[in-house]
């Protein structure tokens, strides 16, 4: 990429939300990764980097969070800012203030908003309202900030993206979403194997193949995990009852019981195939133990790498 392209990708970011990849061209999600892996290197050398210095990010979280809070956390501490942790019962919100008079207020302080939520309006309303940056930290549709650090983990570790192949076994949920639309957005294919009536959100599937158009990507949806598997470059998969579907854990174990990522499936993918999860993984369910914590599950560099992807969106953005 040109230095004058990665400036003017650079200017283009600055003041932007970031909510979904929908939102960003195929360019600027190329760049926030090859600047993710940039601040990467620069944590990892010891160098002192604070292009967010004086700058304050306030976390929403009305989802309970390992990685999120964490990693965006020590992010803004590591650009030099600070990030004040902000749950439902330290919010108004929890008492019936509206999505709009809780943005305008905390704008007027701030400098960004990271939130973490369930309904992905609550996003969108509080992105309109505010006058700083909001991110999408995970909603019930989509999981944008993952996405953007598992393609980082993927392009570490092969060398490229464009051409891969991707192959997601399990639930048709938020994370599945967000991958498919970075497929999308990067040149790569992904092929999702889920029971009936689990499937992705149809109109996201649609979103998703009209950006692939663009690159030449290919979004395959299916019922049989051996054909999505089928020379896959990555296996991912994710818990099949994630937050908020807890009371629905019976029925999906049946409903999932033949979607396992376990050896004798693996071995329909490459043989150099990288093992992925969001994490947190429930071994023995989605996933065998043997896969998970074999030799080609990169499982930690991708909770790792939410750290740098985040610490990328908020130093484009913020």
């Amino acid at each position: 990429m040109s230095q004058l392209l990665t400036e003017e990708l650079a200017i283009g970011l600055k003041g932007r939300d970031f909510i979904g990849l929908a939102d960003y061209t195929p360019a600027e999600v190329r760049y926030l990764i090859d600047l993710a892996i940039e601040l990467k290197g620069k944590q990892k050398a010891g160098e002192i980097y604070h292009p967010l210095k004086g700058k304050t990010l306030g976390m929403i979280f009305e989802k309970s969070s390992t990685r999120t809070r964490v990693s965006f956390e020590v992010g803004m501490y590591q650009l030099g800012g600070h990030a004040l942790f902000l749950s439902r019962n330290d919010l108004q919100i929890g008492r019936g203030e509206t999505i709009s008079d809780t943005a305008q207020t905390l704008s007027r302080y701030l400098d960004g908003m990271m939130i973490r939520t369930f309904a992905h309006r609550t996003v969108i309303e509080l992105a309109r309202a505010a006058t700083v940056p909001v991110i999408n930290g995970l909603t019930d549709l989509s999981h944008p900030c993952q996405a953007l650090c598992d393609y980082q983990t993927v392009l570490e570790h092969k060398g490229r993206l464009e051409g891969l192949k991707v192959a997601y076994i399990g639930d048709g949920n938020n994370m599945v979403h967000s991958l498919m639309m970075g497929a999308a957005k990067l040149g790569m294919h992904i092929s999702v194997a889920t029971p009936e009536g689990y499937e992705p959100d149809a109109d996201v599937v649609a979103l998703t193949k009209a950006s692939a158009a663009e690159t030449g990507s290919r979004i395959h949806v299916c019922r049989d995990p051996k054909e999505a598997i089928a020379d896959a470059d990555v296996v991912y998969t994710d818990v099949w009852a994630s937050m908020g579907f807890e009371a629905e854990q019976k029925e999906r174990e049946l409903a999932f019981a033949a979607y396992q990522v376990n050896e004798d499936l693996v071995r329909y993918a490459k043989n150099d195939y990288l093992f992925m999860h969001c994490l947190p993984a429930h071994r023995g369910e989605e996933v065998s133990e043997g896969v998970i914590d074999g030799k080609q599950s990169i499982i930690f560099d991708q909770a790792e790498n939410r750290l740098h992807a985040q610490k990328a969106i908020m130093a484009a953005i913020m």
